[in-house]
């Protein structure tokens, strides 16, 4: 990392990984592991409390799926680059974790020459995608880039959940949101659409690829 103190969270949920990963960024001079999570609430409160430069990133803790909380932990540290280390090859997985804010995306099989690359990546403020998996991403079927007809990114997220069968009171709990902001959104998203009906708000969702035809509730 050269003259920079670069601070690092290190969130998977087995620790031998993680004093394999400490030891190797801590090889790197001006690096320092401040903190270890294995749990998604525990990476927000580390992220949170100790603001690093980097959190290295397992998608799979023991509580759960990382990836949904991604805006959670941007949130509680805004200024953190975030660096996905992970088993997931998926081209799907790598696409969401940049959309929801992450800087790189490394598979764990390449972690010894990737990882430390990404990391520097991320403090210069680039982005790194481990190239094998690039290649599949910049292969793979184009997808919508952004929110359609003006709605925005949390107002997309709120159409899907509603698509996919959810009360706003499920909606609120995975959004981390109120209820009535939720109500607000659903509201503002109707009205952009000119949309009353559920079933309109599902068939919408479907025609812009928010949901996959197989997911939605009846």
């Amino acid at each position: 990392m050269g003259d920079a103190n670069v601070r690092v969270v290190l969130a998977d949920d087995h620790a031998i990984m993680r004093g394999g990963l400490r030891r190797m960024l801590e090889a790197e001079a001006g690096c320092e592991v401040v903190a270890e999570a294995g749990t998604v609430d525990d990476t927000v409160r580390f992220v949170g409390a100790h603001k690093p430069e980097i959190l290295v990133l397992d998608l799979n803790l023991s509580d759960g799926s990382s990836l949904p909380a991604i805006p959670r932990i941007r949130e509680a540290s805004p200024a953190t680059r975030i660096v996905v280390l992970t088993m997931q090859i998926e081209p799907a997985f790598a696409r969401e974790a940049l959309r929801a804010g992450a800087s790189g995306y490394v598979l764990k099989e390449a972690a010894d020459e990737e990882l430390v690359a990404a990391v520097r990546a991320a403090i210069d403020g680039r982005r790194y995608l481990n190239p094998d998996l690039a290649a599949r991403v910049a292969s793979a079927p184009p997808v919508q880039t952004g929110p359609p007809d003006d709605l925005t990114e949390r107002e997309a997220e709120v159409l899907s959940l509603i698509a996919l069968g959810h009360t706003n009171g499920e909606i609120a709990e995975q959004l981390f949101l109120s209820i009535r902001t939720v109500e607000t959104h659903r509201a503002h998203i109707q009205q952009k659409l000119r949309l009353s009906k559920r079933s309109e708000l599902v068939r919408y969702a479907l025609e812009k690829g928010l949901v996959e035809p197989d997911t939605t509730a009846s």
